[in-house]
């Protein structure tokens, strides 16, 4: 008896370790793009800086490296990832009601627009680990 418990409680610190280690990370990532959001596009950021030419340029390979990486980590649980956000979207949008979620749905067109222009603006790179 004691020794089953033991293991239950082994396995329920473990799963909290690996839990924290995965929200943290995934937290990483959306932080990431809230504040890339708050400084605007990335041109804009650098000029704010006053950054040279080269220094844009090397900040640039490091952000696209560390996306990358970040990607061929969270791959293995991309399809968690959905389902999190799928289940999220369809509780989020049972709160509102019909104008308010077409009113809330027009909102995320025009941001995804908004995004869309700007991500145009940026150079475009690939990552070569996938």
């Amino acid at each position: 008896m004691q020794r089953s418990k033991q293991q239950a409680l082994m396995f329920l610190l473990g799963a909290a370790l690996v839990g924290g280690a995965l929200g943290y990370s995934a937290d990483r990532y959306v932080v990431h793009e809230k504040l890339a959001s708050q400084f605007g596009p990335r041109p804009r950021f650098y000029d704010e800086l006053g950054l040279s030419d080269r220094q844009r340029l090397r900040l640039d390979s490091l952000a696209s490296a560390r996306e990358c990486e970040t990607r061929v980590l969270l791959a293995p649980h991309d399809s968690a990832m959905k389902a999190i956000r799928a289940r999220f979207r369809q509780q989020r949008d049972s709160v509102f009601t019909k104008e308010q979620k077409v009113m809330f749905d027009k909102m995320l067109d025009d941001a995804r627009k908004r995004a869309d222009a700007e991500r145009a603006k940026e150079p475009k790179w690939t990552c070569s680990v996938n």
